[in-house]
Protein backbone atom coordinates (compact mmCIF):
# COMPACT_ATOMS: atom_id res chain seq x y z
CA UNK A 1 0.00 0.00 0.00
CA UNK A 2 1.86 3.59 1.23
CA UNK A 3 5.25 3.45 2.30
CA UNK A 4 6.03 4.50 5.42
CA UNK A 5 8.27 7.47 4.52
CA UNK A 6 5.07 9.12 2.79
CA UNK A 7 2.83 8.09 4.75
CA UNK A 8 4.99 10.40 7.38
CA UNK A 9 5.47 13.09 5.15
CA UNK A 10 1.21 12.69 5.06
CA UNK A 11 0.53 12.91 8.51
CA UNK A 12 3.12 15.55 8.91
CA UNK A 13 1.59 17.40 5.99
CA UNK A 14 -2.19 17.08 7.16
CA UNK A 15 -1.35 17.83 10.15
CA UNK A 16 -0.35 21.19 8.93
CA UNK A 17 -2.99 21.87 7.30
CA UNK A 18 -5.52 21.05 10.06
CA UNK A 19 -3.88 23.43 12.66
CA UNK A 20 -4.35 26.46 9.92
CA UNK A 21 -7.96 27.50 11.01
CA UNK A 22 -10.65 27.60 7.79
CA UNK A 23 -14.23 28.05 7.63
CA UNK A 24 -14.73 24.53 9.11
CA UNK A 25 -13.34 25.57 11.67
CA UNK A 26 -15.23 28.88 11.99
CA UNK A 27 -18.39 27.29 11.88
CA UNK A 28 -17.19 25.05 15.18
CA UNK A 29 -15.88 27.20 16.83
CA UNK A 30 -19.20 29.41 16.63
CA UNK A 31 -21.77 26.77 17.27
CA UNK A 32 -19.63 25.57 19.94
CA UNK A 33 -19.21 29.22 21.62
CA UNK A 34 -22.74 29.94 21.45
CA UNK A 35 -24.61 26.55 22.24
CA UNK A 36 -21.50 24.83 24.21
CA UNK A 37 -19.28 21.77 23.55
CA UNK A 38 -22.37 19.03 22.33
CA UNK A 39 -23.17 21.41 19.28
CA UNK A 40 -19.15 21.70 18.28
CA UNK A 41 -18.75 18.38 18.87
CA UNK A 42 -22.22 17.78 16.81
CA UNK A 43 -20.89 20.33 14.05
CA UNK A 44 -17.39 18.59 14.12
CA UNK A 45 -19.17 15.11 12.97
CA UNK A 46 -21.60 16.50 10.28
CA UNK A 47 -18.52 18.21 8.74
CA UNK A 48 -16.15 14.84 8.74
CA UNK A 49 -19.30 12.87 7.22
CA UNK A 50 -19.64 15.98 4.46
CA UNK A 51 -15.77 15.14 3.67
CA UNK A 52 -15.95 11.02 3.36
CA UNK A 53 -18.25 12.27 0.20
CA UNK A 54 -14.90 13.98 -1.08
CA UNK A 55 -12.84 11.36 -0.55
CA UNK A 56 -14.91 8.98 -2.64
CA UNK A 57 -15.71 10.98 -5.25
CA UNK A 58 -11.62 11.53 -5.47
CA UNK A 59 -11.23 7.42 -5.23
CA UNK A 60 -13.58 7.21 -8.04
CA UNK A 61 -12.49 10.12 -10.05
CA UNK A 62 -8.93 9.41 -9.61
CA UNK A 63 -8.84 5.75 -10.35
CA UNK A 64 -10.81 6.84 -13.70
CA UNK A 65 -8.07 9.08 -14.96
CA UNK A 66 -5.49 6.44 -13.64
CA UNK A 67 -7.38 3.53 -15.70
CA UNK A 68 -7.56 5.84 -18.85
CA UNK A 69 -3.76 7.75 -19.05
CA UNK A 70 -1.12 7.39 -16.59
CA UNK A 71 -0.20 10.53 -18.18
CA UNK A 72 -3.15 12.27 -17.12
CA UNK A 73 -2.43 11.13 -13.96
CA UNK A 74 0.65 12.90 -13.51
CA UNK A 75 -0.23 15.85 -15.12
CA UNK A 76 -3.56 15.84 -12.19
CA UNK A 77 -1.12 15.20 -9.51
CA UNK A 78 1.64 18.58 -10.64
CA UNK A 79 -1.92 20.47 -11.69
CA UNK A 80 -3.05 19.65 -8.07
CA UNK A 81 0.31 20.44 -6.78
CA UNK A 82 0.53 24.07 -8.31
CA UNK A 83 -3.01 24.84 -6.77
CA UNK A 84 -2.08 23.80 -3.66
CA UNK A 85 1.14 26.41 -3.82
CA UNK A 86 -1.75 28.99 -5.52
CA UNK A 87 -3.20 28.22 -2.62
CA UNK A 88 -1.03 29.20 -0.07
CA UNK A 89 0.12 32.07 -1.82
CA UNK A 90 -3.24 33.88 -2.20
CA UNK A 91 -3.75 32.79 1.81
CA UNK A 92 -0.98 34.08 2.82
CA UNK A 93 -1.63 37.40 0.39
CA UNK A 94 -5.04 38.12 1.48
CA UNK A 95 -5.48 40.44 4.56
CA UNK A 96 -7.66 39.05 7.36
CA UNK A 97 -11.38 40.82 7.88
CA UNK A 98 -13.09 41.77 10.63
CA UNK A 99 -15.63 39.99 11.76
CA UNK A 100 -18.86 42.27 12.58
CA UNK A 101 -21.30 41.63 15.36
CA UNK A 102 -23.22 39.08 13.66
CA UNK A 103 -26.12 37.01 15.70
CA UNK A 104 -25.77 33.43 15.54
CA UNK A 105 -29.31 31.42 15.89
CA UNK A 106 -30.24 28.30 18.34
CA UNK A 107 -30.54 25.27 16.29
CA UNK A 108 -31.02 21.52 17.59
CA UNK A 109 -28.11 18.79 17.20
CA UNK A 110 -29.87 17.20 14.31
CA UNK A 111 -29.86 20.93 12.21
CA UNK A 112 -26.17 21.61 13.50
CA UNK A 113 -24.87 18.06 11.87
CA UNK A 114 -26.20 18.28 8.68
CA UNK A 115 -26.02 22.01 8.43
CA UNK A 116 -22.01 21.15 9.25
CA UNK A 117 -22.50 17.99 6.24
CA UNK A 118 -24.16 20.26 3.78
CA UNK A 119 -21.39 23.21 3.98
CA UNK A 120 -18.73 20.88 3.43
CA UNK A 121 -20.37 18.81 0.85
CA UNK A 122 -21.29 22.12 -1.20
CA UNK A 123 -17.72 23.50 -0.69
CA UNK A 124 -15.76 23.46 -4.19
CA UNK A 125 -12.79 24.20 -2.22
CA UNK A 126 -13.30 20.34 -0.50
CA UNK A 127 -13.48 18.84 -3.47
CA UNK A 128 -10.75 20.36 -4.86
CA UNK A 129 -8.67 20.07 -2.19
CA UNK A 130 -9.07 16.32 -1.91
CA UNK A 131 -8.58 16.06 -5.89
CA UNK A 132 -4.99 17.64 -5.31
CA UNK A 133 -3.73 16.95 -1.68
CA UNK A 134 -4.14 13.52 -1.45
CA UNK A 135 -2.64 12.26 -5.42
CA UNK A 136 0.70 13.82 -3.50
CA UNK A 137 1.11 10.82 -1.46
CA UNK A 138 -0.32 8.02 -3.82
CA UNK A 139 1.82 5.18 -6.00
CA UNK A 140 0.17 3.48 -8.62
CA UNK A 141 2.78 0.92 -8.15
CA UNK A 142 1.74 0.17 -4.85
CA UNK A 143 -1.71 -1.35 -5.60
CA UNK A 144 -5.07 0.17 -6.25
CA UNK A 145 -5.20 3.71 -6.63
CA UNK A 146 -8.97 4.01 -5.08
CA UNK A 147 -7.71 2.39 -1.78
CA UNK A 148 -4.65 4.41 -1.28
CA UNK A 149 -6.83 7.65 -1.43
CA UNK A 150 -9.47 5.87 0.68
CA UNK A 151 -7.26 5.05 3.25
CA UNK A 152 -5.67 8.87 2.92
CA UNK A 153 -8.81 10.65 3.11
CA UNK A 154 -10.26 8.46 6.09
CA UNK A 155 -6.78 9.31 7.97
CA UNK A 156 -6.73 12.63 7.12
CA UNK A 157 -10.95 13.16 8.35
CA UNK A 158 -9.73 11.00 11.49
CA UNK A 159 -6.90 13.48 12.17
CA UNK A 160 -9.37 16.56 11.08
CA UNK A 161 -12.22 14.68 14.26
CA UNK A 162 -9.55 15.33 16.59
CA UNK A 163 -7.88 18.87 15.90
CA UNK A 164 -11.78 19.88 15.35
CA UNK A 165 -12.91 18.12 18.19
CA UNK A 166 -10.14 20.35 20.09
CA UNK A 167 -11.18 23.23 18.91
CA UNK A 168 -14.59 22.59 19.31
CA UNK A 169 -14.00 21.48 23.47
CA UNK A 170 -11.83 24.59 23.49
CA UNK A 171 -14.20 26.81 22.21
CA UNK A 172 -17.41 25.77 23.72
CA UNK A 173 -15.37 26.27 27.44
CA UNK A 174 -14.36 29.49 26.77
CA UNK A 175 -18.16 30.10 25.43
CA UNK A 176 -19.15 28.43 28.99
CA UNK A 177 -16.86 30.74 30.75
CA UNK A 178 -17.53 34.49 29.02
CA UNK A 179 -21.75 33.55 29.76
CA UNK A 180 -20.94 33.06 33.56
CA UNK A 181 -18.46 36.03 33.57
Amino acid sequence: MIDGSSLAIFVLASLALLLAPGPAVLYIVARSIDQGRMAGIVSVLGISLGGFVHVFAAAIGLSAILVSSALAFTLVKYLGAAYLIYLGITTLMTPTKKVENTEIIKMSHGRIFRQGMIVNILNPKTALFFFTFIPQFVDPARGSVAAQIVFLGTLFLAMAVVTDGVYAMVAGTLGQWLKAN
